[in-house]
């Protein structure tokens, strides 16, 4: 392992983290030329096929079913997904396990050497999510894996994962989200997450109705375009669904195949996509029938549509936009009748609430709002408007609390063995039940 020395440097992860939080005057600071920088000091290179995956929903389902299946085709994967829900570790797995933090540690300290230069060269300000992805990056390139599977962490054009050239690029689902950043419309959001794009290589586009501003760009850059409903196509049944390209694609077929392990309607849609890419690198990254059909049936992601067992029903679901709920309400919907649903919600103060709220309100009896543990999230006091402006008002408000999981407790004790809880809003709301600990029945189920 390589050990770098860092004047006064920190010596645990946690300590790095700190650090690399207090380094940049702004959390989100869109551009590449910074980044771009420390990694040419650093010979950052990945030397395997990459994919990138953007959008604005799907793209942690479709980096797990990338990892499943090339998995079980016997490919040793790299894979870099954030946020984290409990531990920092999770965001890097290799061969399907989060990364160890001594390995993390190494590479941290390589990012800062690099960052404020050597021989004359200018020291870089970088934000927590460049300065991090720069050593998962690393990790990954170190461990010797054969496929590295990215997800952008936010937009596309400008993240920092997208100083990678991607050998093949995925585009889920584009909605609204992140509009003060990445534009007013899904024409404009479409455009940045096109950015991930590259001339002469495949982008798969898994959005049944993309923005025109994505077909048009991967024409404008002469990339590869695979688009759902021209180039793959896919139906199924309640028990099997099937996946074919188009003939000018090489007319490959799989039938009878099994639904994705990851619950929710959607997930036809990402593993369709997820098909497209495997056979856009068939090439140089060649996978079975068999591989497939285990790896759909394997494929493993906390926080997505999960049903916990036991009694009330527990969902967990990290949905935290207008679409992402959208679907969850339908999935919600389809698990039939409860005699009530408890909702633990918690989300960031930028987001569309209202639009949030009003799609899944019909579904829920009673909602328990909790605070989260980052300056950009609302405070639960300041959901209580939104809630009160409901078709059930008032009378469905069942109380504040300071955290996810003292909203939980609540939940827990007030519903019946018939009930249902759903627990959403953000990445934090759902971490924070995982992290501060939930019924045994849960963390037995969840290996916490």
């Amino acid at each position: 392992m390589l050990h770098i020395p860092v004047p006064d440097h920190p010596t645990t992860l946690a300590d790095w983290l700190a650090h690399a939080e207090r380094l940049h005057p702004v959390v989100i600071d869109m551009g590449l030329e910074r980044v771009q920088v420390v990694a040419r000091r650093m010979g950052l290179q990945l030397d395997c096929p990459v994919i990138t995956v953007a959008g604005t929903n799907g793209k942690g389902s479709t980096c797990a079913l990338l990892e499943s299946i090339y998995t079980q085709s016997g490919y040793r994967t790299g894979v870099y997904t954030s946020p984290h829900l409990v531990y920092f570790e999770e965001r890097c797995r290799i061969e399907g396990q989060p990364v160890a933090a001594d390995e993390l540690v190494p590479a941290l300290a390589e990012v800062e050497v690099a960052r404020r230069g050597q021989g004359g060269e200018a020291e870089i300000s970088l934000t927590y999510f460049e300065f991090t992805t720069l050593a998962i990056l690393r990790c990954i390139a170190r461990a010797g894996v054969d496929v590295a599977i990215l997800e952008i962490g936010l937009g596309g054009r400008l993240d920092a994962v997208n100083i990678i050239d991607a050998d093949c690029a995925v585009i889920t689902s584009i909605d609204l989200d992140h509009t003060a950043i990445l534009g007013p419309d899904r024409e404009s959001i479409g455009r940045e997450k096109a950015g991930i794009m590259r001339t002469g290589r495949p982008v798969v586009v898994s959005d049944p109705a993309p923005p025109q501003s994505v077909i048009d760009h991967a024409r404008e850059i002469d990339a590869d375009l695979w688009r759902v409903g021209a180039d793959f196509h896919f139906a199924g049944d309640k028990q099997q669904w099937g996946w074919a390209t188009h003939p000018t694609r090489g007319a490959r077929r799989y039938s009878g195949l099994p639904y994705p392990a990851l619950r929710g309607a959607n997930q036809l849609v990402n593993a369709a996509g997820v098909l497209a890419a495997l056979e856009a690198l068939r090439g140089r990254l060649p996978v079975t029938a068999q591989a497939v059909r285990t790896g759909l049936v394997l494929v493993e992601l906390p926080g997505r549509f999960q049903i916990l067992p036991g009694t009330p029903t527990l969902v967990l679901d990290v949905a935290h936009n207008p679409h992402s709920v959208a679907a969850l309400t339908e999935n919600l919907d389809a698990m039939g009748f409860y005699p009530c649903t408890h909702a633990v919600f918690g989300a960031m103060a930028d987001k569309d609430l209202d639009a949030m709220l009003s799609r899944v309100a019909p579904l829920v009896d009673r909602w328990y709002l909790c605070d989260l543990p980052i300056a950009r999230a609302i405070k639960a006091v300041d959901l209580v408007p939104h809630i009160q402006a409901l078709p059930a008002g008032e009378k469905a408000l069942a109380g504040t609390f300071a955290s996810p999981s003292l909203a939980l407790s609540a939940a827990l004790g007030a519903a019946g063995p018939a009930d249902r809880i759903v627990v959403f809003g953000s990445f934090y709301t759902v971490g924070g039940v995982l992290q501060d600990g939930l019924p045994k029945r849960a963390a037995k189920h969840l290996g916490t």
